[in-house]
C-alpha cells in the first residue's frame, strides 16, 4: 500500500472514530456508534498491515485469531454486572502494550542522534511511564471490582509524599536517561517506581469512588496508547489515543463534579477513603415499613411514576421484571419514567445499559438533570438500590460530608418507597434522612423479591 492510500486510510478510520465517540454519547445512537468503531478499526488494520515496513503479517494474524476467540469467548459470557471489572482489565492490556512497545523501540530502532534521538528517548520513557501505571492501576480495579482485593482505601503513612517522591524520582531518571543517549538501568528502576505507583495510586481509593477511577484509568490509557503511538510513529495510533485520553479526562471530571469530588484529588490518588459513620446524632425516629402489595396498590392509584435506580438493582438483577412492571403501568395509562444519577452504579452509564439490556425505552430513561424539576408533580417514586444518590442532607445539611452533591430530589414526590435489604448507610457512611421522613416507606428484602411480588400483586 503506497503512502498517499495509507493516509487516506488512516483519515477515514480516525473520522469514523470520531463518530463512533459522538455515536456513543446517547442511547439512540449508540449501535451506530458501534458500528462505526468497528469499520474504522478494521480499516486501521487492513492499513497498518499492509505498511511496507510491516513483517510476518502471518505470526501477526495468528495472534489476531487467538485474540479473537478469546474475546468472543468472554463478551458472550460475561454479565452486564461483570462489565465494570472486564473494562478495567482491558484496560489493563492497553498499559501492558505500550510498556512492551516501549521496551522494543528502545532496543531496536533506526540510527539516531541529537534532537531526534533526545525526543524519541523522551517518547520512549514517557509511554513506558505512563503504560506500566495504566496497567497495575487498572489490575488493582479489576481486583477491588471483583472483590479479589479489599475495597478498603490503602492509607500508608505519608502516602501523598509517597506519590510525589515517585514522580519526582523518575522525572529525574528521565533526564539521566535522555542526557546519557539511553540507560537500561535508569528504565528498569523508573518502570518498578511506576508499576509501585499505578497500583499506590488506585489501592489508596475506596471502593465507593470506582466509577470515577474506572473514567480515569480509561484516560490514562488512552494516553498510553497515544504514547505507544509516538514511538511506532503510527498517527493514526496517536489520533485515537488521544481521543480516549481526552474524552476519559473530561468523563473524569463530570464525574468529579456529579460526587462533588475535586478533579486533581483524583489525579493525585488518595481521595475516596473508605466510608466511615458520620453519624450527626439526630434522632430521625422510626422507618415506616410497607408491603410489596401494598406498593402495587400506591403504583395502581398514581398517574406520575418515577423509578431511580442504584447498583443495588443491578445486583440483584431486578432490571427485567421492573420493565414488565413498567410495560404493565404504561398499559394502564401511568406515566412511568427513569430518574439515572451520573454515577449510578460502578460505571459511567451502568444503569442506563442495564435497563436498555432489559428493554426499557430510550425515551422514558432521563438523567438527573432532567427529570429532577419534575419530582415535585410525581405521584410516586420507586428507590431501587441507591442511597448517596438520594440523600437530601446533600441539598439541606451544609455541614454534612455529601454537601453540594448533586442528587435526585426524590422527597419532593407526594410518595417516595425505598427498595432495600436494611438500615445501613451508604458509600458515604452518612445516614440518609429520606428514609425517615413521612412521605417515604421502606420495602425491606432482596431488590429482586420485591419487585417480583409487586409484579404478581399487579
Amino acid at each position: 500500500m503506497n503512502s498517499g492510500v495509507l493516509t487516506a486510510s488512516y483519515l477515514i478510520a480516525a473520522v469514523l472514530f470520531i463518530l463512533s465517540l459522538a455515536g456513543l454519547s446517547k442511547q439512540e445512537t449508540a449501535k451506530n456508534g458501534n458500528l462505526y468503531g468497528i469499520i474504522g478499526m478494521a480499516i486501521a488494520l487492513v492499513a497498518t498491515l499492509s505498511r511496507p515496513e510491516v513483517s510476518a503479517v502471518w505470526l501477526i494474524l495468528i495472534a489476531m485469531a487467538i485474540g479473537a476467540v478469546i474475546g468472543a469467548k468472554v463478551a458472550l459470557k460475561v454479565e452486564m454486572t461483570e462489565m465494570p471489572e472486564l473494562v478495567a482489565i482491558l484496560h489493563s492490556f492497553v498499559g501492558l502494550a505500550a510498556v512492551l512497545v516501549g521496551y522494543n523501540s528502545y532496543a531496536d530502532h533506526v540510527p539516531m542522534t541529537g534532537v531526534m534521538l533526545n525526543i524519541h528517548l523522551t517518547e520512549i520513557f514517557l509511554g513506558v511511564f505512563i503504560g506500566a501505571v495504566t496497567f497495575t492501576g487498572s489490575v488493582v480495579a479489576f481486583g477491588k471490582l471483583r472483590g479479589k482485593i479489599s475495597s478498603k482505601a490503602l492509607t500508608l503513612p505519608h502516602r501523598h509524599k509517597l506519590n510525589l517522591a515517585a514522580c519526582v524520582i523518575s522525572f529525574l531518571l528521565m533526564i539521566y536517561f535522555v542526557k546519557n543517549g539511553g540507560s537500561t538501568f535508569s528504565l528498569l528502576v523508573m518502570t518498578a517506581i511506576a508499576l509501585w505507583f499505578g497500583w499506590h495510586l488506585v489501592s489508596s481509593i475506596g471502593g465507593a469512588d470506582m466509577p470515577v477511577v474506572i473514567s480515569m484509568l480509561n484516560s490514562y490509557s488512552g494516553w498510553a496508547a497515544a504514547a505507544a503511538g509516538f514511538m511506532l510513529s503510527n498517527d493514526l495510533l496517536i489520533i485515537t489515543g488521544a481521543l480516549v485520553g481526552s474524552s476519559g479526562a473530561i468523563l473524569s471530571y463530570i464525574m468529579c463534579k456529579a460526587m462533588n469530588r475535586s478533579f486533581i484529588s483524583v489525579i493525585a490518588g488518595g481521595f475516596g477513603n473508605d466510608p466511615v459513620d458520620h453519624g450527626d446524632g439526630e434522632e430521625y425516629g422510626d422507618p415506616v415499613e410497607i408491603t410489596a402489595e401494598g406498593v402495587a396498590e400506591m403504583l395502581k392509584g398514581s398517574k406520575s411514576i418515577v423509578i431511580t435506580p442504584g447498583y443495588g438493582m443491578a445486583v440483584a438483577q431486578a432490571q427485567h421484571p421492573i420493565y414488565e412492571i413498567t410495560q404493565k403501568l404504561r398499559a394502564d395509562g401511568i406515566n412511568v419514567r427513569f430518574g439515572i444519577h451520573p454515577v449510578a452504579g460502578r460505571l459511567p452509564g451502568h444503569m442506563n445499559v442495564l435497563l436498555a439490556e432489559a428493554k426499557v425505552p430510550y425515551d422514558i430513561v432521563l438523567g438527573m438533570e432532567e427529570i429532577n424539576d419534575d419530582l415535585s408533580d410525581t405521584d410516586t417514586v420507586l428507590v431501587i438500590g441507591a442511597n448517596d444518590t438520594v440523600n437530601p442532607a446533600a441539598a439541606e445539611n451544609p455541614s454534612s460530608p455529601l454537601a453540594g452533591m448533586p442528587v435526585l430530589e426524590v422527597w419532593k414526590a407526594r410518595n417516595v418507597v425505598v427498595f432495600k435489604r436494611g438500615m445501613s448507610t451508604g458509600y458515604a457512611g452518612v445516614q440518609n434522612p429520606l428514609f425517615f421522613k413521612e412521605n417515604t416507606s421502606m420495602l425491606f428484602g432482596d431488590a429482586k423479591a420485591s419487585v417480583d411480588a409487586i409484579l404478581k400483586a399487579l
